[in-house]
């Protein structure tokens, strides 16, 4: 078996030029920042009126939102966006110039740049896991029975037994659920090194050859990022193919347990989600009721505040305090994940809209937990006199009220009662806030929510019928079009105009999380959409939308889990079908790892956001093409976000002929 370092220094492109093998990136950086808009494109080109709305309304109001900040910061700095500044250690920051091609301790700029990667990749894959955490936590209670918590997803905790080998026989499905959770906590924490329970029981047999070949199969989410975080110590790894080689396990232990174990989890103790429909967008904020919204990414506790303020007692409770009742409406992924799973949870926006939602003045209670919540919401909400409450230790904000589970999770068996004064909050605020004004652009639609790959085999009659419709063209591919919004590109644009592309090519859209609010606001997850695309495209799919919103950013799972069927169906590996992972405006550490994942699979990823990796060719070289024969996938980055939709088109086109098949 050939050396994995060898592969990758074979792939590296090295490139020695200048003093120490320095590599002048800034010209590279001095274009990209020219492409970053300002707030004026942004209220000229921003698709959804109501944002365009909601930012003329804050801005006479003299309140300031993310896209103020982001002019404020300009010009951006160009070591950070290239990544070759170092601050690991304290005899720095270093950074890599001309001038200083070498750090204090003599690391260079591949070596840093990889650093900075492999620490990237390490915080996303925590980011995931300790979220996931939570929810297998509460799965091996209510299991074990110390938490009084229905299990509503027993078809998926019996699918998950059979998966993993687990005897079913005479055992309750409060015992299987314990023992599922027990194997995704073990992935999630082992320590002892042995076999990762979740890769090596989904995961295509192809890929897991793939990566033990490379020497990348992981011990464990907790193991690889603090092997991680040890090896960008000061004075420990100077190889950067060696750095970038534990930036791929660390992709796998996030794929397998940060992405997939959490999605199980959460699964297991909530069931699947059913195709539904949402009305969404700002004009479906309703006045006269206790409105609170819930943002984040921790279903838990958000799941108990749903249920307890939908309850008649406590519709009643707020009908007796002068209102019609109350209303619940999701920011982020917590609003996604109680949206598919409770009815009448309405969508509003993502992390980078919160504060255009907060401006509406619309809001008594905002219900925060963890992730892409920004410290600026409390600024806003003062504006406006909207209670914040924080419900996780790890995720505080000055000025907020705190009811919450504790660090050790000791007092998960509180969760209702933690539900109760929660919602009360959110009356005893629309008591105190009646004279707020209230300002809600007249915006909304109805969008399709709840899609999965057990929902494509029941509709269509097994994912045997979609593998045929790939092979004959009527779809030309498929894609899952995910990721944050980042000011870098103007808001929600292109997303929305990639979609338009796509579509009008018969490309089948999968997306979730902060990147599928667009397509939901302007009309891509309705049947109606269907109007937009080629023929072969409307005519298989005729009742179903082109779009299909399959929840939060986790449910990266539900989209890997209908490319992994489809492909069994279809007799090929997932690297030879035409499929793809676009993100055109990621934004943080989880969309890097999130991107990984989907190329270890053997998918090119594309991107209108450059990673910060300019500073070092032979780690941009690496990272973009170097792993073609290594994962037989590409990151391919063009801030042109319709260049880039056409060199998709391209690519898939490219992918079906490379099979023998007719598009």
């Amino acid at each position: 078996m050939e050396n994995h370092t060898v592969i990758a220094e074979r792939h590296a492109h090295h490139h020695h030029g200048g003093m120490d093998g320095f590599h002048d990136y800034t010209e590279a950086v001095n274009a990209y920042r020219k492409t970053f808009p300002d707030k004026q494109q942004v209220l000229e080109q921003t698709p959804d009126p109501a944002v365009r709305e909601m930012l003329l309304h804050l801005q006479e109001m003299g309140v300031e939102t993310v896209f103020d900040r982001f002019d404020s910061q300009q010009p951006q700095c160009p070591f950070g966006i290239a990544g070759v500044c170092c601050k690991n250690c304290y005899m720095g920051p270093c950074k890599i110039t001309k001038k200083c091609p070498r750090g204090v301790c003599g690391a260079d700029a591949d070596v840093i740049v990889a650093r900075n990667m492999l620490r990237a990749a390490a915080a996303g894959a925590a980011a995931h896991g300790a979220r996931g955490r939570e929810s297998m936590l509460a799965l091996k209670k209510a299991g074990e029975g110390t938490l009084d918590m229905p299990i509503e997803g027993e078809a998926k905790i019996r699918a998950v037994c059979d998966i993993y080998g687990i005897d079913t026989e005479g055992k309750s499905i409060n015992r299987l659920a314990a023992e599922v959770a027990d194997i995704l906590l073990e992935d999630l924490s082992r320590t002892v090194p042995g076999a990762h329970r979740t890769l090596t029981s989904f995961a295509p047999k192809e890929r897991q050859e793939v990566w033990a070949a490379l020497d990348i199969l992981p011990i464990s989410v907790y193991h690889e990022v603090f092997e991680g975080l040890h090896r960008t110590s000061t004075g420990t790894d100077g190889d950067w193919r060696n750095i970038m080689q534990q930036f791929l396990r660390v992709g796998l232990a996030f794929a397998w347990t940060s992405c997939l174990g959490s999605s199980i989890a959460m699964d297991s103790l909530y069931g699947l989600p059913k195709r539904s429909r949402s009305k969404m967008n700002l004009g479906a904020l309703k006045k006269g009721f206790v409105n609170i919204a819930v943002h984040g990414h921790s279903p838990l506790l958000v799941s108990e505040i749903v249920r307890t303020g939908q309850s008649e007692a406590f519709q009643e409770k707020a009908k007796a305090a002068g209102a019609n009742g109350i209303q619940f409406y999701g920011i982020c992924c917590s609003g996604l994940s109680a949206m598919y799973r409770y009815g009448g949870v309405i969508p509003l926006s993502n992390a980078v809209g919160s504060e255009l939602v907060l401006g509406t003045g619309a809001l008594d209670l905002w219900v925060a937990d963890v992730q892409d919540v920004f410290p600026s919401i409390m600024e806003v909400a003062k504006c406006f006199k909207t209670t914040v409450v924080t419900t996780s230790d790890s995720a505080r904000l000055p000025g907020a009220e705190h009811y919450a589970f504790d660090h050790h999770h000791s007092n998960l068996e509180e969760i209702h009662g933690l539900a109760v004064k929660i919602v009360t909050r959110g009356i005893e605020s629309f008591q105190a806030r009646r004279e707020v004004p209230v300002f809600i652009p007249k915006y909304e639609v109805e969008a399709e929510i709840g899609f999965s790959a057990e929902f494509a085999a029941e509709h269509f009659g097994g994912l045997e019928t979609i593998a045929e419709a790939l092979k004959d063209g009527r779809i030309l591919g498929i894609v899952n079009l995910v990721g944050c919004s980042n000011p870098r590109i103007i808001y929600e644009k292109a997303v929305a105009e990639v979609a338009d592309v796509l579509l009008k090519n018969n490309v089948l859209i999968l997306t979730n999380g902060c990147a599928s609010f667009p397509l939901m606001k302007l009309g891509y997850c309705s049947v109606k959409a269907l109007e937009q695309t080629g023929e072969g495209l409307r005519n298989f799919l005729t009742d179903v939308p082109p779009v299909w919103q399959m929840g939060e950013c986790l449910d990266n799972a539900r989209a890997s889990a209908l490319f992994s069927g489809v492909a069994a169906k279809s007799g090929h590996a997932i690297k030879d079908l035409p499929y793809a992972f676009v993100s055109p405006e990621w934004s943080n550490e989880k969309g890097i790892c999130a991107s990984l994942a989907f190329r270890l699979l053997g998918m090119n990823s594309y991107h209108s956001v450059y990673a910060p990796t300019q500073g070092s060719e032979k780690v941009s070289k690496f990272l973009e093409h170097g792993t073609k024969e290594l994962l037989g996938s590409e990151m391919i980055v063009d801030v042109d976000h319709m260049a880039l939709a056409e060199r998709i088109e391209n690519d898939l086109k490219e992918k079906r002929k490379a099979l023998g098949w007719d598009s």
